[in-house]
């Protein structure tokens, strides 16, 4: 069997995705993976096992430059490789127009076919025209937790919904592995929305309790913004703050694998510390926790949600998770 994961963006749903990979390996001896997403984030993908193909899409960039040349052939150039081998099912697990255009022009077999959403579950993107444009709907529950969503999407559309794999804790098949002796605590403070930021007082004031207990502070930047945040940020805490490298995902990857800890507001780098079962906080500033909050270990927790945490909620929690996490 061979299966289409259509899942573009954003980050944070792409890592969330993840665990269906070992799902479906798990459920579907022989299966084939292949997967359809967003240029920015193959990279990424390249490091999770399981996969036979990641196919890079620059749908965010062409839309830019639609009557391009070059554009026109760059989309020529990525519906061919689409379509080079066909597939028994392919699952549009980001539920809008633009992915399920996407899998509509996947060459399936005889008796292949196309799958998506039946409807809008609470805090999550849809698009309900997807419903009519793809062969077949799944009906999932209106309150679920992103990951959950994804897991039972494809467990229902590929029938092995039954067999408990479920009920298991999702796993995430990223090929990295960590030094023994981890060290550092990174602060993962980027996002692309105002309504998830923590306060820049907040960073520096937690970041002054890590520094007198000994721990160094990482500062990740991602464009020319981030830069000057946590430039100012080490500036304030001194030497045992150091500003990483603007880097690819996959290095980012390395560098966070060998972390002692992870503080995180609600963003894709967060939710790749929750993927490499680090001790991980993430900071709410917004009620999303229900959807998309670590679940189910004791060593990863988040705190706000109906309101922006304090630096006490957001010590106490890292004094929790790292408790926890001595006694895995």
């Amino acid at each position: 069997m061979r299966v289409l994961i259509v899942k573009l963006s954003s980050l944070g749903d792409v890592i969330q995705t993840m665990p269906v990979i070992e799902d479906m390996k798990a459920c579907l001896p022989g299966v084939t993976i292949d997967w359809v997403v967003e240029e920015a984030f193959a990279d990424l993908l390249n490091h999770v096992q399981g996969l036979a193909r990641v196919i890079p899409c620059g749908e965010r960039r062409w839309r830019k430059s639609r009557f391009q040349r070059e554009t026109r052939q760059e989309w020529a150039q990525f519906w061919q490789t689409l379509r080079d081998v066909p597939y028994d099912a392919v699952i549009d697990f980001q539920g809008l127009i633009k992915s399920a255009r996407i899998a509509r022009g996947a060459r399936l077999t005889p008796n292949g076919f196309t799958v998506t959403y039946a409807n809008k579950s609470d805090l999550c993107a849809y698009e309900w025209p997807v419903k009519w444009l793809l062969q077949k709907s799944v009906t999932m529950e209106k309150k679920i937790h992103a990951v959950a969503r994804y897991r039972a999407l494809a467990a229902r559309a590929l029938n092995y919904e039954s067999v408990g794999v479920l009920q298991r804790m999702p796993t995430y098949p990223l090929a990295v592995a960590p030094h023994e002796l981890r060290k550092g605590v990174m602060f993962a403070h980027g996002t692309t929305r105002l309504d998830n930021e923590w306060p820049f007082e907040s960073w520096v004031q937690l970041g002054k309790r890590l520094i007198q207990q000994g721990e160094s502070v990482l500062l990740p930047q991602a464009n020319s913004i981030e830069a000057d945040l946590v430039q100012q940020m080490a500036n304030v805490l001194g030497d045992h703050a150091h500003v990483l490298p603007r880097m690819k995902l996959s290095d980012v990857l390395h560098n966070m694998a060998n972390c002692r800890a992870v503080v995180s507001v609600d963003s894709g780098l967060g939710h790749l510390a929750v993927a490499l079962n680090l001790p991980v906080v993430q900071l709410f500033s917004q009620p999303r926790i229900e959807r998309a909050g670590p679940v189910g270990a004791s060593h990863q927790c988040a705190v706000g949600g109906d309101h922006v945490p304090s630096v006490d909620e957001a010590w106490n929690a890292y004094l929790t998770c790292l408790a926890a996490d001595t006694q895995r």
